[in-house]
C-alpha cells in the first residue's frame, strides 16, 4: 500500500543516500543539463535492455554525449543506474493520494486511494521496476537500496495499522509491523506479477485496487463507515 492520509513522508529515509550517489552533482547549467540528458538517456536503455545488456555506448548514444562526458559524471554503469533510481524515487516511495481526502475519512476509502496510488506509480514505472529487482538479485548495493524502500512502505504502514488499532477501528489482536510486512508483501507481488512480469494482462488497476482494499479491510477486520444522514 503506498503513502495512507495523515502519514509524513519525511520520516521515511531515502532510497538514494548520499553516499550511493557516488561523485559531485554539476554546479554549472551546461553540467546539469548533460548529467540530466546521461540519466533520462540510461533510464531508456535500462528499460528496454535491462541492466545485464546495456552498454554505456548505448547510453551516450541516446543522450547524444560522448563517452568522456559520461565520465565526467559517473564512473559506471551502477552509479548511472543508481542516479536513474534517485530521479524517479519520489514516485516510487511517494506516489501520494491524487484525491484530498479529509482526516475523519472512512478507513476504507483512505486504503482504497493509497492502493490506486500505488498501483498507478507501479505501472509508470513497471519497467525500471523490472531492473531494479533484477539488479538487487545480483548487487548488495542495490539490494540494500531495495531493502530501504521495503522498510519504508512497512513502518509508513504499520504506523497506519496502530493508529486504527488506537482509534477502535482495526483488530487489536494484530501486530502492526508483522500485519504491515504480510499484506505489503501481497499488494507488492500483485504489481509485479500484472505489470512488472506482465503475467496477468487482463488485470486492470481497478481489479489491483479492488481485490488489494478487500483483503486489506478483511485482514484488518474493518469497516465501512455508515453513510452521514442529511
Amino acid at each position: 500500500m503506498s503513502q495512507p492520509v495523515g502519514v509524513d513522508p519525511a520520516q521515511d529515509p531515502p532510497l538514494v543516500t548520499e553516499q550511493d550517489r557516488g561523485g559531485d552533482l554539476p554546479t554549472t547549467a551546461r553540467g546539469v543539463r548533460t548529467r540530466g540528458a546521461l540519466v533520462a538517456a540510461a533510464r531508456v536503455i535500462f528499460e528496454r535492455d535491462g541492466y545485464l545488456e546495456s552498454r554505456l555506448t548505448d547510453i551516450t548514444a541516446e543522450a547524444q554525449c560522448s563517452t568522456g562526458s559520461f565520465y565526467t559524471y559517473f564512473s559506471s554503469k551502477e552509479e548511472i543506474l543508481t542516479a536513474v533510481l534517485e530521479a524517479a524515487q519520489d514516485d516510487m516511495l511517494h506516489p501520494g493520494i491524487k484525491r484530498v481526502l479529509p482526516d475523519d475519512a472512512d478507513p476504507i476509502a483512505v486504503i482504497e486511494a493509497s492502493h490506486r496510488s500505488y498501483f498507478e506509480a507501479y505501472l509508470r514505472n513497471a519497467r525500471l521496476m523490472v531492473v531494479f529487482e533484477q539488479v538487487a538479485l545480483i548487487n548488495p548495493h542495490f539490494r540494500a537500496m531495495k531493502g530501504r524502500r521495503g522498510e519504508s512502505f512497512r513502518e509508513r504502514n504499520a504506523r497506519s495499522i496502530a493508529d486504527l488499532q488506537d482509534r477502535g477501528l482495526a483488530d487489536p489482536t494484530l501486530d502492526p509491523y508483522r500485519t504491515a510486512l504480510a499484506l505489503n508483501g501481497m499488494v507488492g507481488r500483485l504489481a509485479w506479477h500484472a505489470f512488472g512480469l506482465e503475467l496477468e494482462r487482463n488485470l486492470t488497476v481497478d481489479d489491483l485496487v479492488e481485490t488489494a482494499t478487500q483483503l486489506w479491510a478483511n485482514a484488518l477486520k474493518l469497516e465501512r463507515s455508515a453513510p452521514a444522514q442529511s
